[in-house]
Order: structure tokens, then C-alpha cells, then sequence
């Protein structure tokens, strides 16, 4: 099967490093032209050069903090004033942010609301006129197991990942006659920067390899090891493709069996 996205204009949040990287290379790899969009330019203009240079797609990149709404709408406007349009939105900004419920204040709630729940809120409203238009669009919004599975000491990411969930249904429900297909991907634990620097902290010999394997037994993990990037953009790459074109609605859990919910 061959997933083609050839004529695409993809816009993908958080696109610097890590699971954004991996999916900006994953689009560009299958023809699509990429925006990435984060905070630090630096990171972002490496990461552009980096995935242009390997395969010769065109690769814009756009700082902005999407927490804030002013910065949203720059953002929206400058990418379709260069790509014409967004066919795909991958709502990837975000970090984990956990802890006692009791000792989460007021400003860590608003602040991951905004981040996490009301960008992808707003760059959805503004890129779902275009896409049902041209009757063809693909959303992904990344969230993570704990939107299914919340355990103690998880907020406030998991609850607004849950609304990220919520927000995926509703948008399904009214984007699906116009085929524009809205679907969740839900991370486990992968191979990661924060690994490495966990790692380098020990100050072990014990091989990169050895502690990844180590970490996953550790954490749980059905099979053994942790996940990848690559292994996490190629279940984006199938959404954002007509290969994926009667799947929405859906949350689907890239987490090598960890989540106790499906």
C-alpha cells in the first residue's frame, strides 16, 4: 500500500523535535509540502533545512506560541498566504505537565488549557471552512493514553487531553459530510530527547539501548521496549492519506499495548 500525499499542504504544531519532526519528515517523505511551526526559530530552521534537504519538498517554518490566540491567527494567516491552503492539521504542541491536584495552581491549569485544548480549538476553526470547502481535509490532534486511562496525579495534562478527545468526536461528527476526517493519536511511551538526558543524568555505562529496554519493563510496557517517532508518524501518515479515508472519529493508542483502555 502505498500512502501518497502528493499535492498536500500539512501544517503541524510542535514541529521542531521529536514527534512533530517525525511526522513533518513522514508528510515530506510521502510528497506533502510542510509548515512547522513552535517556539524557538533555531531548532525550527534546522529541523526545515534538515527535512528539505532529504527529500527535496518545500519545508517552511514559523515561530509562534500557539498558547497565545493573536499568535494562532498570525500563524493561520501567514501559512495559507504561503501554501495557499491546509489540507492537513496535526495539533501537536504540548508538553506533559503533571502533579498533586491539590498543588496545581490556577495559572498551571490556564496556561495547559491554552496549549494543549484551546490551540487546537482555534486553528481548527479557522482551517475547517477551507477543508469543507474543497470537501478534503484531514485533522490530528496528538494526545496521549491518560485522555483514556487518568490516574492520580496526572493533572492537569490528562484532563485536557480528555477534552482534546472530546474536541476529535465533535469535530468528526460535523466534518464527516464534508470529508473532512478528524481523529486523535494517543502516545505512549516513546523514544524521546527526555530519555537521553535522563540517561546522560545517571552518569551510567550502561549502553543507550540497555536503558530504554530497562525503562519500558519499568513503565510496563506489553512489548518490551519503547516506541519510536518514525513508528508514531507512520499511524499519521495513514490518517492524513487518502489510505486512511473512511476512518474518523477515532482515538487510537500508539502505545505498544500499554493503555489498559482501548
Amino acid at each position: 500500500m502505498e500512502i501518497n500525499m502528493k499535492g498536500r499542504f500539512a501544517l503541524i504544531t510542535g514541529g521542531s523535535e521529536g514527534l512533530g519532526k517525525a511526522m513533518a519528515l513522514g508528510f515530506a517523505q510521502a510528497g506533502a509540502d510542510v509548515a512547522i511551526a513552535a517556539r524557538r526559530m533555531e531548532l525550527l530552521a534546522e529541523t526545515r533545512d534538515e527535512i528539505a534537504q532529504a527529500t527535496g519538498q518545500r519545508i517552511m517554518a514559523y515561530s509562534a506560541d500557539v498558547s497565545d490566540a493573536q499568535q494562532v491567527s498570525d500563524l493561520f494567516a501567514k501559512v495559507v498566504a504561503d501554501f495557499g491552503q491546509i489540507d492537513v492539521l496535526v495539533n501537536n504542541a504540548g508538553t506533559s505537565q503533571t502533579g498533586k491536584f491539590e498543588e496545581v495552581t490556577d495559572e498551571t491549569w490556564q496556561f495547559d488549557i491554552d496549549l494543549k485544548l484551546m490551540a487546537a480549538v482555534r486553528l481548527c476553526r479557522l482551517a475547517l471552512p477551507g477543508m469543507k470547502e474543497r470537501h478534503w481535509g484531514r485533522i490530528i490532534n496528538v494526545l496521549n493514553t491518560a485522555a483514556k486511562a487518568p490516574r492520580g496525579g496526572s493533572a492537569p495534562t490528562a484532563v485536557t487531553r480528555a477534552a482534546g478527545m472530546a474536541l476529535t468526536k465533535v469535530l468528526a461528527g460535523e466534518g464527516a459530510a464534508h470529508n473532512v476526517l478528524v481523529n486523535a493519536l494517543c502516545t505512549g511511551i516513546i523514544e524521546s530527547g527526555q530519555w537521553v538526558r535522563r540517561h546522560e543524568a545517571l552518569s551510567s555505562d550502561m549502553p543507550m539501548d540497555d536503558f530504554l529496554t530497562g525503562m519500558a519493563k519499568e513503565r510496563g510496557v506489553p512489548m518490551g521496549r519503547l516506541g519510536t517517532a518514525e513508528e508514531f508518524a507512520n499511524m499519521a501518515c495513514f490518517l492524513a492519506s487518502d489510505a486512511g479515508s473512511y476512518i474518523t472519529g477515532t482515538a487510537i493508542n500508539v502505545d505498544g499495548g500499554l493503555s489498559p483502555v482501548v
